[in-house]
């Protein structure tokens, strides 16, 4: 009996183990904006909702064990409307991955997104269907779709960083939510004319074939150079530099994008880190080539780096 006992739970464990989810995620939801007159009760239901949305679901048919799974945090800052149970909101979205033979978690997404509304009563299922993006209620189905557009970009850009081209299939099944997003009035970030700077943007660029080059960029960085840097900091560092030259070249090729400005976020403490033990001529190239590619950071760059 003790046999069979302990051969079911070596079959429980293998099944929770092969079909672990991809995500780690934690949701924050602040309603401190909201006034008095809205049960808070709601945004802890609601953060809870989220949170289970985005861990118990399957995004992909891979298999992950516990520590493979994608770190990832969202904030959702919300904001009340006159209109009863609907919200607008930012968004912040981070992501990291691990570097190879270290603790360290790489940034991989630093990212606010500033059109998010949403109607929310609680207890509602959230429920997602990427043959139905938009749903019945699109303010409802809104909701649901920025959540997992959000996961399948953050698989997606995972994917690029440990293969060449892997996370393609993610960056279509986010497409697919743009393409199929909810439509009515208040609901923006998902049309080209939305903005420079938004969800349709963002996967526009990872899917546009005169940006292949990003994919390539990304599974450089990372693997090609991140990956490296306990095994042989010298060689890592050289070809992180010639990351930061294929970027200044495609911007020079292709003014304004989205994606360049999307990449560099978060990633200025990191990049410092690197070359500040560069030889002088490689530090002074990396300087003047990332203060003007991340021009947010750019006094960082010249004052760290010289």
């Amino acid at each position: 009996m003790k046999t069979k006992f302990k051969l079911l739970l070596l079959c429980l464990f293998i099944v929770n183990f092969s079909f672990a989810q991809e995500l780690n995620a934690r949701v924050t939801v602040n309603s401190s904006r909201i006034g008095p007159t809205v049960n808070k009760n709601v945004f802890q239901t609601l953060q809870t909702a989220l949170n289970t949305f985005l861990n118990n679901r399957k995004w992909t048919k891979d298999i992950f064990v516990v520590n493979e799974k994608i770190d990832c945090n969202f904030f959702l800052n919300l904001e009340s409307t006159n209109d009863v149970n609907v919200y607008v909101a930012k968004l912040t979205i981070q992501a990291a991955r691990p570097v190879l033979n270290t603790s360290y978690l790489c940034p991989l997404i630093n990212f606010q997104d500033e059109d998010v509304n949403f109607k929310y009563i609680e207890f509602q299922q959230l429920e997602f269907n990427e043959n139905r993006v938009a749903g019945t209620d699109p303010l409802v189905s809104n909701l649901t779709a920025l959540f997992a557009y959000y996961a399948n970009i953050i698989i997606a850009f995972n994917y690029d960083s440990f293969l060449p081209r892997g996370g393609d299939i993610y960056f279509l099944k986010a497409q697919n939510v743009v393409n199929n997003a909810p439509e009515a009035r208040g609901i923006a970030g998902w049309k080209a004319f939305d903005g420079k700077r938004n969800r349709y943007w963002l996967v526009e660029n990872m899917m546009n074939s005169r940006y292949t080059i990003m994919h390539d960029i990304y599974y450089s960085y990372y693997r090609q150079a991140m990956d490296k840097m306990y095994e042989d900091e010298t060689a890592a560092r050289v070809e992180m530099l010639n990351v930061i030259n294929l970027l200044s070249n495609f911007n020079a090729d292709n003014q304004n994008t989205m994606i360049i400005q999307f990449f560099f976020q978060g990633k200025s403490n990191e990049l410092i880190k690197i070359f500040s033990k560069a030889p002088q001529q490689d530090k002074l190239r990396a300087s003047d080539l990332l203060q003007k590619l991340d021009i947010t950071n750019a006094i960082r760059y010249k004052d760290e780096l010289k």
